[in-house]
């Protein structure tokens, strides 16, 4: 049976109901996109061919659609030519040289999808982040106590970053794009991680990514998310109280490295209709022992308060 879309983040998702396996689900970090010029002069987008600043154009061009495909769902060739803003018959050389060595395949429909070659290039990046692999027993014993999505993130560039997740069971129930960016100062994995670093690195952050409003309830006043931030350190815990979706809380707190800095944080997410203020005060210990747990396990040190 279809269960009703949740939105949360930049995606709404229609999920399948409670499946036999809750094995999280690894998740690498989206490629950086590419801006591209249509260029029909580089007719056989020969690899030796140079753009300026000694970059090799052919290989930007086939990285920048791997990008695009994979911030998609399936795309035509003309869709993705037009988003790549080159001609369709440059965009099919490119492909087709993907497709062989298996970073591209089509569906039934002939839409593009990423293929398995470049899951297994991206999931080198999680092999060297050991926290993934530690981390995903945590992950499904925390979705199976709580009840709802269990996430873990990292940052990247001031963003937070999805990169592993057990979902829920529930028939509405949060998710998380693989590989998706979030803003950290509208995430309780981001106000986490931003709780460990001092106010300087935190204004660093701020004035290099922005604080976007989301809702009526997004932090848009950098001194408020000072403050949060306090209170989020002195209760080990943050809260994403529909800061980045209406009608959904989440809860998280950070995972520390032997030097006690945070290297991540996990959290869990729900509709606010179960997540209510009453249980934030359960989820909220809940999250933060599990990060404790965590963080032992991978061999890191809680970070002192006031550190």
């Amino acid at each position: 049976m279809a269960t009703e879309p949740v939105e949360l983040g930049e995606t709404t998702r229609h999920r399948p109901g409670p499946s036999d396996s809750d094995e999280t689900q690894p998740m690498s970090g989206r490629l950086r996109r590419t801006s591209l010029a249509d260029d029909d002069k580089l007719a056989d987008d020969d690899a030796g061919s140079h753009a300026q600043g000694g970059s090799i154009q052919a290989l930007d061009r086939g990285l920048a659609l791997l990008s695009i495909i994979a911030q998609s769902e399936g795309l035509s060739l003309t869709g993705i030519a037009q988003r790549a803003g080159i001609a369709p018959s440059t965009a099919h050389r490119i492909l087709t040289t993907l497709k062989a060595a298996g970073f591209v395949m089509c569906d039934a429909r002939g839409n593009h999808l990423i293929g398995v070659k470049a899951f297994k290039v991206g999931t080198a990046f999680l092999r060297n982040r050991r926290i993934v692999d530690v981390g995903r027993r945590t992950l499904r014993e925390l979705m199976r106590a709580s009840g709802e999505t269990a996430s873990m993130g990292i940052e990247d560039k001031g963003y937070v970053v999805f990169v592993a997740q057990a979902e829920s069971h529930r028939s509405i129930r949060a998710f998380h794009r693989p590989g998706s960016h979030g803003a950290m100062h509208a995430s309780s994995l981001g106000k986490a991680i931003l709780s460990t670093l001092p106010e300087k690195a935190v204004t660093e952050i701020l004035q290099h990514v922005g604080m976007k409003k989301f809702t009526e309830r997004t932090i848009v006043d950098p001194r408020a998310l000072i403050a949060d931030l306090a209170a989020t350190r002195k209760r080990g815990w943050a809260v994403d109280d529909q800061e980045r979706a209406d009608g959904m809380r989440c809860v998280g707190a950070p995972v520390f490295n032997e030097h006690g800095e945070a290297v991540g944080a996990i959290s869990v997410s729900g509709p606010t209709v179960r997540v209510t203020d009453e249980r934030l005060g359960e989820l909220g210990p809940l999250v933060k022992r599990a990060a404790a747990d965590l963080t032992e396990r991978f061999g890191g040190v809680m970070q002192k308060h006031g550190g």
